[in-house]
């Protein structure tokens, strides 16, 4: 998309017609198939919400009816690629400017509208409520402003689980993401906007207005024109940003010589606002008065949303409005005076899609009828701009708002998404071990790691799909904007929250599904899992000729050996494209047996001989194949012969050559059909099978499937096995349970081995016990 002054732009309007003619794909997606809209104008921005049904790819298994036939030779199930239709939010940011053209572009476009009202909120509606009637012919009905953002607010917060951050001034990480808290309420919204509102939400329909100052933004931008000749407001900004406002305002050290000790007050704060132009005989520049003026607002703001939080025993405060939209100085001056009334009591936090709170909640108002709370949401990073650098040094071309348009897309899930009952503390969980945002060298490699990758997903992508005319080209426009994606990260790692090896994995997903590679691994799991289950028997004999002792061991060894074949670590898919042979033995062999033995096995071994069964245990499992049937079931096998029923819980949709729920249903079936140990605990419904409402090869807690987390109450579980590096390494290492948990991996990075100080396929045993 082209933008103002930026580079190769050439400037002028001719460069920014450019981003509002490009084709509905890249700007206005899906439009085709819009069914309801919302808009919120504001002074200065639009923002557009729309609803539309969305048609991808999927892909099924359906188990062959053997009866009768020789199934030796025979594939295990049928895999088919089906259409499916999804519902999509999407939410666009543009300038007022090209609110017109937007309209012309949306009426070309639009097919399948199903409404005949557009719900809009904010001061614009009144504006330009003439001009949607005629362009788009839909009756404009418009909604409270406040109500509106408050709805909004409660949305993103409950569906986004990286939305919250705390700015951090001079620190390598400018953002701090907040863990998402199963409560959001209650807490104070402070929206500044032309003046200020401050907002007490109790619940989701239980909020009042408890204070406000005709002091806000306008204000800024009124005596900021005055002072300064600057008529723009990013530009005003922009001015803040160089200026230094010690030069204009009387501190406490020009005042007494230095801190004033009486009153605890340190010498370099601001005594008097503008208190050094009544004294000094010289002109000001523009810069230092833009920094000064925006330093009063924003303390005067500060004071008086900390006294309301205060009042009110809150220490969450969100703040919105055009005042702040991601800007660093508005957000470090809002954040310092916060912390310096508040004695860092109350905590002062950013949304990252609250420039969207309006239209969200008008578009929530117009679609009350179809309940839209009922489902979980999850957010489209393939669709989606992300937060831009907040730094004016740093690719000063993002931060000029002028002809760019934002964009957010949420995808609506099949089932709703719930926090796992046994997490000891959900306010405090943090699924993933290591925050990228944060670690320099972490980040760099993890990114280049991605980056070298690329290409072979890219060629497997198509090769999963070798009756298909164009899948070469889908791969290579896969490839392509998955680059892109982590060009992006490169320069802004904090773009769609915290940036992780989980939201990176996410975030390939999300781009092969956009493109309609939605299992490229299907053909390769289907293969495997044929391959082990006529293993199964063999390796259970095995196991049951050996004593209760070297049966246990062998069992773990043998869940961690299939953990090995995982499609997504480049040192496993080297092997296993290379060595076809390379089975079960010998990726035994493979495992370098850290001195586990000595201290966490030893303890799942004491537990096991001393303790009493476990009730239930709920065990995530990791990958098709050999990793499910030959190292997975053995262990179910062995908990379900102790008199331990098992949940065993899988994706629901694909992810690289994760087992998915529809696989692991076939395969348990067959399974099933040779053990009666398995067969009895299914008939009994000792052994249940469920999804975990994740399409991810990590793992978060905080998000699964709510009839998972039933069965969890229901059951009493007491045992949680977590087995897999991207379930148990990258993410859920540190999580702390309320019941005994088993986390299991093997080590497929290099990188990874030596910086946790191992060898390459080196393993993770842990077992851990709730302290009481």
């Amino acid at each position: 998309m082209a933008e103002r002054g930026g580079r190769g732009s050439g400037g002028g309007h001719g460069s920014l017609d450019k981003s509002i003619t490009l084709p509905p794909d890249e700007i206005f997606r899906n439009l085709e198939n819009a069914k309801r809209f919302a808009i919120d104008i504001g002074g200065s921005l639009t923002k557009l919400a729309y609803y539309s049904t969305v048609q991808h790819k999927v892909a099924r298994v359906r188990s062959f009816d053997h009866s009768g036939k020789d199934i030796e030779n025979e594939p295990l199930y049928e895999i088919s690629v089906q259409e499916e239709i999804t519902a999509r939010l999407h939410f666009i940011k543009f300038e007022n400017t090209y609110i017109e053209t937007c309209l012309d572009f949306i009426k070309d476009h639009l097919v399948n509208t199903e409404t005949k009202v557009i719900k809009a909120t904010g001061g614009g509606a009144y504006k330009f409520k003439d001009l949607i009637e005629k362009k788009l012919g839909l009756k404009v009905d418009k909604e409270d402003v406040m109500t509106c953002l408050i709805k909004g607010c409660n949305f993103v917060l409950r569906n986004i689980p990286h939305e919250v951050f705390a700015y951090q001034k001079d620190s390598d990480t400018e953002f701090r993401f907040q863990t998402n808290h199963p409560n959001i309420f209650p807490y104070l919204l402070v929206n500044i906007g032309s003046g200020v509102s401050i907002v007490k939400v109790e619940t989701e329909d239980k909020f009042e207005w408890i204070g406000g100052s005709s002091i806000g933004g306008g204000t800024f931008w009124g005596l900021g024109a005055l002072l300064t000749k600057t008529k723009k407001f990013d530009e005003l900004l922009q001015l803040a940003s160089k200026g230094q406002h010690t030069n204009v305002d009387m501190l406490v050290k020009d005042v007494y010589g230095g801190a004033y000790q009486t009153l605890g007050l340190s010498g370099n704060l601001i005594a008097s606002s503008f208190g050094k132009s009544t004294t000094a005989d010289k002109e000001f520049s523009k810069e230092d008065m833009a920094k000064s003026l925006l330093h009063m607002i924003s303390n005067d703001i500060g004071q008086l949303a900390c006294l309301y939080a205060k009042l009110h025993n809150l220490d969450k405060i969100y703040f919105g409005g055009f005042f702040i939209r991601g800007h660093p100085v508005t957000m470090r001056t809002i954040t310092y005076s916060i912390n310096f009334f508040s004695k860092g009591e109350v905590q002062a936090l950013f949304l990252r899609h609250e420039g969207y709170l309006g239209a969200i909640g008008a578009f929530l108002k117009g679609a009350e009828q179809d309940n839209p709370n009922q489902y979980s949401w999850g957010e489209n990073y393939a669709g989606s701009s992300g937060l831009m650098s907040t730094s004016p040094d740093v690719y000063p071309m993002q931060r000029t708002r002028s002809g760019t348009f934002d964009m957010l897309e949420m995808d609506r899930l099949e089932r709703p998404l719930v926090n796992l009952p046994l997490l000891k503390d959900p306010s405090t969980y943090i699924p993933d071990t290591v925050d990228l945002t944060d670690d320099a060298m972490a980040r760099k490699y993890w990114l280049t790691c991605f980056e070298e990758a690329l290409d072979g997903v890219a060629k497997r992508a198509a090769a999963s799909q070798p009756d298909s005319v164009d899948a070469q080209e889908r791969a290579e426009k896969f490839r392509q904007k998955y680059w892109n994606k982590l060009q992006t990260l490169r320069q802004q790692p904090f773009a769609y929250g915290t940036l992780t090896v989980r939201s990176l994995l996410d975030t390939r997903e999300h781009c092969l599904n956009e493109f309609n590679f939605p299992d490229p691994y299907s053909k390769v799991k289907q293969k495997e899992n044929g391959i082990a289950l006529k293993r199964f028997q063999s390796v259970i004999e095995s196991l049951d000729s050996l004593g209760w002792e070297e049966r246990q061991f062998a069992l773990v060894k043998g869940l961690l050996a299939g953990n090995v074949f995982d499609w997504g670590a480049k040192a496993v898919s080297d092997v296993l494209e290379s060595e076809p042979q390379f089975g079960f033995e010998e990726a035994k062999s493979k495992l370098q047996e850290r001195p586990w033995l000595e201290d966490s096995y030893s303890q799942w071994l004491q537990r096991l001989k001393e303790g009493p069964p476990h009730k239930c245990a709920l065990i995530f499992a990791d990958n098709s194949g050999i990793d499910i049937i030959l190292g997975v079931f053995p262990f179910v096998r062995e908990l379900l012969s102790r008199g331990t029923e098992v949940i065993l819980a899988c994706n629901s949709g694909p992810a690289l050559n994760d087992v998915t729920y529809s696989e692991s249903l076939i395969v348990t079936e067959r399974i099933a059909a040779m053990d009666p140990v398995i067969h009895s605990a299914l008939r009994d419904e000792k052994l249940l099978l469920v999804q975990t409402g994740s399409s991810s090869p990590c793992l978060d807690l905080s998000r699964l499937d709510a009839g998972l987390a039933e069965l969890v109450r229901e059951r009493q579980t007491d045992l949680v096995v977590i087995e897999g590096m991207g379930r148990a390494i990258h993410t859920n290492y540190y999580a702390a349970l309320r019941c005994e948990s088993l986390k299991l991996a093997v080590i497929k990075n290099s990188w990874l081995a030596d910086r946790l100080g191992g060898k390459i396929f080196s393993v993770i045993f842990k077992y851990e016990v709730p302290c009481k």
